[in-house]
This record gives structure tokens, sequence and C-alpha cells, in this order.
């Protein structure tokens, strides 16, 4: 019967855009492309978000009240080393895809805190 396959492909086709908007995050499109290509779209996106970080981790310092300060600085070094540790071990994995896993955390680690400061004060 030909029916089946034709209701599953008009069901495939409904779908397609919000599959494609679930694609598009909030940094632009999603990354294709080959595996070089993929790299340094996840380089560059995880700029842009350590930009935003900056700028939100330095208004959390100077919002902060005094005694605060140091400890937010120590927390924000060690928040980064185990960052960097994380994303390494993903990157020590197996073949071509651990470079993208290792960019994708970084860019994914990256925005959440710089997501996280974003939303001091607003709590």
């Amino acid at each position: 019967m030909m029916l089946r396959p034709v209701v599953g492909l008009v069901a495939i086709l409904a779908l397609a855009p919000a599959v494609h908007a679930a694609a598009l995050s909030e940094d632009g499109p999603s990354c294709d492309g080959n595996t070089f290509q993929m790299v340094e779209c996840l380089k560059a996106k995880t700029a842009q978000w350590d930009k935003r970080l900056n700028a939100a981790y330095q208004k959390a310092v100077q919002d902060a009240q005094p005694a605060q300060r140091e400890q937010l600085r120590a927390a924000q070094r060690l928040w980064i080393q185990y960052r960097d540790a994380n994303c390494l071990y993903y990157g020590m994995g197996e073949g071509t895809i651990a470079r993208l896993d290792a960019g994708e955390c970084m860019r994914s680690m990256t925005e959440a805190r710089a997501k996280e400061f974003e939303g001091l004060g607003r709590q």
C-alpha cells in the first residue's frame, strides 16, 4: 500500500520548518559544512559568547558587594579552569568528531556562563 509512505513524508515535511527553526540558535544558524568549517564556526560563536561573558562578568564585579568581589574573581578563575579541562576531555576523543565535541563544549559552556552573569540581579 502506497498511502503509509506518503503520509509519513507529509508528516516529515510538515515538521521541517520547526526542525529548521530549532537548528537556529540565539547566536545564528547552526554550523554546517566540512569539519574545518564547523570547527571555525564554533570558534566564532564561542568568541561572540566570550565577549558577552566578559561584559557581563565585568558588570557583576562592579555590582558586587566589596566582600563578594574577590570571591567572584576566584570563582571565575576556577570556572575557566573547569571549562577548559572539561572541554579538553571531549577533544581527546576518537576521530574528527572529537574536535566538534570540544568546540561545542566550549561554546555551550561559555554561553551558559554568560547567561548566568547576565541574569544576576534578576532572580
